[in-house]
């Protein structure tokens, strides 16, 4: 990461805590909803992306073995295990990797020789139209098995060029597994998908950016903790409000990112 401004120090690390908010809280989102603003610092998402996979094996771990261990030690038996495994849908989960492993491979493979320029407007594209669909209220949905099999190889793909097929993959989730189960399967999820790009980065030799995790770990580590709190409220209301409210910031940011790249 090259030097920068205090202040944009001061920026990333509230966006990574912003981040760690929304991972948590969500179950997804952490870098679709943070990576087009990591750009407007610095348009270069290989320089943010290793920091964001790191961040998500961590706190992937942390989500789903993290209560499981609390409640054994709590309880001195191995029912925790059993209840926190219950939480995870095995099944779908293995079938749904299947299909999106050969797509998550050839995206990953692209990240790594496309221009950066033309990577951050992939992203900021990608966004768009993600956002114009939280804008109006129309997120991606899928109640078909066709549809479903289109969304995970697309949400394969564009989490290998970016980590941000998350809208599509979980449009397929949402509608397959069940709602207490599915934030836990979703971190499994993420926690395989972010290996197969953390093993490319390493044999690419990319920089992982190890000496920024010291001081962006705890700031995604803070939103982490408050998202979990907010995750509850999440599951018993909908917040339609949140979603257009997002929406409208994420197309303003993309807009302002696009045209950063053209001019």
């Amino acid at each position: 990461m090259t030097e920068l401004l205090w202040y944009q120090y001061a920026l990333i690390g509230i966006i990574f805590a912003w981040s760690g908010f929304v991972r948590s809280g969500l179950g997804f989102g952490g870098a679709v909803l943070s990576l087009p603003f990591l750009l407007l610092v610095i348009n270069d998402a290989l320089i943010f992306l290793p920091i964001i996979a790191i961040q998500l094996l961590i706190f992937s771990m942390w989500i789903t073995y993290g209560h499981q261990f609390k409640q054994l030690f709590q309880s001195g038996s191995s029912e925790a295990i059993a209840s926190k495994e219950a939480k995870v849908d095995w099944p779908y989960l293995k079938k749904a990797l299947i299909i999106m492993i050969i797509p998550k491979l050839v995206g990953v493979l692209g990240l790594l020789t496309l221009p950066a320029d033309l990577m951050s407007g992939i992203i900021f594209s990608i966004v768009m139209v993600y956002a114009v669909g939280y804008t109006l209220n129309r997120p991606f949905t899928s109640n078909h098995p066709a549809v479903d099999m289109l969304f995970l190889i697309l949400g394969g793909y564009v989490s290998g060029t970016s980590l941000i097929g998350a809208p599509l993959i979980v449009a397929v989730f949402a509608s397959r597994v069940a709602k207490e189960q599915l934030r836990d399967t979703l971190f499994v999820l993420w926690f395989v998908l972010v290996c197969i790009k953390m093993a490319t980065f390493i044999a690419a030799d990319v920089d992982l950016q190890l000496i920024h995790q010291l001081w962006l770990l705890p700031c995604a580590a803070i939103g982490h903790v408050i998202g979990m709190r907010f995750h509850q409220h999440m599951l018993e209301a909908e917040t339609p409000l949140f979603y257009r409210v997002m929406g409208s910031v994420l197309i303003l940011v993309s807009c302002i990112g696009i045209y950063r790249i053209l001019v």
